[in-house]
């Protein structure tokens, strides 16, 4: 039987990771059948994830009516995410065994509220680690310079990380580095590496978003060849970012340093392509995954980009291929009054403030749905 587009994905060399979770799919056979027939080797959730799940459906009245204690809202949804997480890790176990403690990862993602935080990050990297309780479980935490001091001692501590919301180059060369920091201390104190685990997740469509905005204004007021000049450049910042983040990969795996750690034992910190389904109508609809193939890569999509992909995705290796031309286009936005610096910097605010909007909301809707099922939660500790 021929292998469809996803399977031939999976054997370039990149993962494909479903970017959803909820009760119905784990218990339903839904996800047992992607694993099965779309390569799914991963999974991530975030709280606009759980939020969504939460408020539809009954899944989880009986869990949320019938948990035994007091608890603060963020204490029970807490015991509601690590359950479907824990299942979920249980799911891939296999896949986690078939490749070596390298891929099969569920990912579980600290509260906004430790973002700028390094120790608070740790606290509660630490107790969802210990609370899931397996081998595959990633703890996503978001890449601000306190987050990254945070990966640094959780990876010396042996936890598994996926550091999120990461929009600039800098920011990804720090977390790289904060790995190689945490391993090497390891080494120092004479650990184990050899399982450990981390990716970092580096945000794409929402670039385009923000770049094609910003270009959008500018060619209001420009006529001629300059509002060409500004229509041809849309679209195209997303996926040069991201190229020139692999290309700083690249570099990084090739080095001294990481071939020091590599002979111990230590597996790559693999690019997770995230924010990969198409925001823009205008744009082909799996451009996120398509532009970003390559070996030693994730991507982490919707049930609907998985979809998509798999009725009309082409597999080409394209992570690495004209990254000449990524640069001159970052640059061209440069050259326009276009900074990416500024863009990624407020990528990243906007992004944090989401994550808190969405924990919120997520939180009172959990409060409502506990009172109405004849339940009272304790005020915070």
């Amino acid at each position: 039987m021929a292998k469809n587009t996803l399977q031939q994905l999976h054997d370039v060399g990149q993962s494909i990771w479903l970017d959803y979770i909820d009760r119905t799919i784990l218990r339903n056979g839904d996800l047992q059948r992607r694993i099965r027939d779309e390569a799914l080797t991963g999974m991530t959730s975030n709280p606009t994830i759980f939020e969504k799940a939460l408020a539809e459906g009954q899944e989880y009245d009986e869990q949320l009516r019938n948990a035994t204690g007091d608890f603060t809202a963020l204490e029970l949804f807490e015991l509601v995410a690590t359950t479907d997480v824990r299942q979920a890790c249980d799911a891939f176990r296999g896949a986690y065994d078939a490749a070596n403690g390298e891929d099969g990862f569920v990912s579980i993602e600290v509260s906004p509220g430790a973002a700028n935080d390094a120790n608070a990050t740790i606290s509660e990297a630490e107790r969802l680690w210990s609370t899931v309780d397996r081998p595959n479980v990633m703890v996503k935490v978001p890449g601000t310079e306190e987050g990254a001091e945070a990966v640094r001692r959780l990876i010396a501590r042996g936890i598994n990380i996926n550091i999120t919301l990461l929009f600039s180059i800098d920011a990804y060369r720090r977390v790289i580095d904060a790995y190689m920091d945490g391993l090497e201390e390891r080494v120092k104190a004479g650990k184990t590496i050899e399982r450990i685990a981390s990716v970092a997740s580096f945000f794409v469509s929402r670039v385009d978003t923000e770049v094609d905005k910003r270009l959008d204004e500018k060619a209001r007021s420009a006529a001629g060849d300059r509002k060409a000049e500004l229509d041809a450049l849309k679209g195209r910042a997303a996926v040069a970012n991201a190229k020139l983040a692999y290309a700083l990969f690249q570099e990084r795996i090739a080095s001294p340093r990481w071939k020091a750690l590599e002979a111990k034992g230590a597996k790559l910190q693999r690019p997770l392509w995230a924010s990969t389904s198409t925001k823009n109508p205008a744009y082909r609809d799996v451009k996120y995954v398509e532009e970003l193939i390559g070996p030693h890569t994730v991507n982490t999509m919707p049930p609907q980009t998985i979809d998509a992909f798999r009725d009309h995705g082409e597999v080409e290796r394209t992570v690495d291929q004209d990254v000449d031309v990524a640069r001159q286009a970052l640059q061209q936005l440069e050259d326009v009054g276009v900074s990416m610096e500024d863009v990624t910097r407020k990528l990243l605010v906007d992004g944090l403030a989401s994550f808190q909007k969405s924990f919120d909301t997520l939180l009172a809707g959990l409060e409502r749905k506990t009172r109405s099922l004849g339940r009272e939660l304790v005020a915070d500790r």
